[in-house]
């Protein structure tokens, strides 16, 4: 059996493995933020994967005329650039569900996945794989964001893509919708969930622990 290519892995690694969102612990503010429905969901993890995509190839097509002590201005200036173009596309096109993004898109500017990608991969690797690398953890952080978004919006309105999937009391049907799953604190407890479960798969996953307690002698 062939081992899988360098960019093959590149690109799959971040999707479950390596995921921005679970390992790592980035974009945690839009994942709770935004994640109240399927469709805001979908739309913020489309813009980052767009703007992280294109910021990853521009920066690394010009990674070696940038100097080194302005290259974060660099990438700050043309990531920002990018947003600005897709917050007026939003705007533009998909007016509601850019006004409940607020200014969530705006801040992909300063979202760590965003900078941490282009500072550490595209920065140093040719435009093919930055972009490759880009589009794996733009997914990554997608998957993670449309999950979360289709359990808050099943549990908390009984929808899903603004149609109705469970029958409400109201409305003669059997399902109670669940407040709380439309408030930021279900998102910090599903996406607790998700790192426990993919952490209990493949343990490896896990921090080691900061302290070890002390061993308790016998006969003590």
């Amino acid at each position: 059996m062939t081992a899988p290519s360098p960019l093959w892995s590149t690109f799959t690694d971040p999707l479950v493995r390596q995921n921005p969102v679970t390992l790592q612990i980035l974009g945690i503010c839009s994942a709770l933020a935004v994640t109240t429905s399927l469709p805001t969901a979908l739309t913020m993890a489309a813009s980052l994967t767009t703007v992280l995509v294109l910021s990853a190839g521009v920066i690394s097509l010009i990674r070696r005329h940038i100097p080194d002590t302005i290259r974060l201005i660099v990438q700050i200036v043309i990531v920002a650039s990018l947003v600005i173009v897709i917050d007026q596309l939003l705007q533009a096109y998909l007016f509601e569900i850019s006004q409940s993004l607020s200014v969530f898109v705006s801040l992909i500017t300063t979202n760590c996945l965003v900078l941490g990608r282009t500072e550490s991969f595209a920065r140093l690797n040719p435009p093919g794989r930055s972009m490759v690398d880009a589009l794996g953890n733009g997914l990554g952080y997608s998957l993670i964001l449309c999950l979360v978004g289709a359990l808050r919006e099943l549990f908390g309105a009984g929808s899903l893509m603004g149609l109705q999937v469970l029958p409400l009391v109201e409305q003669g049907g059997w399902f109670t919708p669940l407040a709380l799953m439309l408030l930021a604190p279900s998102a910090f407890f599903i996406l607790g969930g998700l790192v426990w479960a993919i952490r209990s798969i493949w343990p490896d996953q896990a921090e080691a622990p900061d302290t070890v307690p002390p061993e308790v002698e016998e006969g003590t």
